[in-house]
């Protein structure tokens, strides 16, 4: 039976009910965070209650919960081995449905759950991934983590009609970021790219640790936006997420990313990112 977190009750899903007059549902005023979880742990579980504290901040949605403890009780009250923990905060409910919120003491809409799926074991992984690029629609707020995510579910399901992996959006002729990933490249100087954080983009938690085992690998980093063509002429291109971790890209609007196949150096970083975090839960058993 599946276990489900709402309003600090953990109840089976199908008892786990939110009011049609919740503004999560009318106006997609809510946040949300998806936690990996490898071995049963949680990975970077304080990274992602800041960023959630953060994006709360924001938007001035009152809501306070101790993030960690829900998280690794539906965890464990699912038995969950691989896979994410979804979490998400609405302003709460509205008597009538007005543009206007509530007042600053209404109580938030809180619920999580737990999903098992693959991480470590991922094909795509051996494979790379084909991606297209979009122009990037969203609003100009997209360091906040809300659920305003019809745009990226078009364009998800934009590329499952190309018969490629993903999109990757532009702001003219600048990649800006994946559908639901950061996106970032290795030139041919062995520099690593990465857009820098600003309000176009997500600043993602994968990313921080990314990042790290790059610069322990000895690469360059310059966080600065990248353009398609910087991409296309790269040595290797990549993506880092929760759900998908670090992943390579072989091919970018048809055109293939060195060799076609998947990049060494991202390879490594996959290798250690999740070498470290591994290690690092095994430390705290």
């Amino acid at each position: 039976m599946r276990i489900v977190y709402l309003n600090g009750d953990y109840v089976p899903k199908a008892a786990a009910k939110v009011s049609v007059f919740d503004r999560g549902l009318l106006f997609s005023d809510a946040v949300y965070e998806v936690i990996s979880v490898i071995d049963g742990r949680l990975i970077d579980m304080e990274r992602h209650v800041t960023r959630l504290e953060r994006s709360l901040g924001e938007l001035s949605i009152n809501a306070f919960a101790d993030w960690s403890t829900v998280a690794q009780k539906l965890v464990t009250d699912n038995g969950l081995q691989e896979g994410l923990v979804y979490l998400q905060v609405s302003r709460g409910v509205m008597d009538e449905r007005d543009y206007r919120w509530p007042a600053p003491d209404t109580s938030p809409t809180i619920f999580a759950f737990a999903q098992e799926r693959v991480l470590i074991e991922n094909p795509m992984a051996g494979r790379g991934m084909r991606i297209i690029t979009r122009p990037d629609l969203r609003w100009q707020r997209c360091d906040i983590k809300t659920t305003q995510l019809l745009y990226a579910s078009l364009m998800k399901m934009e590329a499952e009609a190309a018969g490629v992996d993903d999109v990757w959006m532009t702001s003219g002729d600048l990649v800006t970021e994946g559908t639901s990933q950061n996106a970032h490249i290795i030139s041919r100087e062995s520099v690593l790219i990465s857009h820098q954080l600003d309000r176009s983009i997500l600043p993602g938690v994968t990313r921080i640790g990314m990042l790290e085992q790059a610069k322990s690998m000895g690469l360059s980093v310059e966080e600065r936006a990248f353009s398609i063509e910087e991409a296309k002429d790269a040595a290797e291109a990549f993506i880092s997420s929760s759900t998908l971790l670090i992943m390579p890209v072989v091919e970018i609007d048809g055109h293939k990313i060195g060799d076609g196949r998947p990049g060494e150096r991202t390879a490594r970083i996959r290798q250690n990112y999740l070498a470290a975090v591994q290690s690092d839960h095994s430390t705290k058993t």
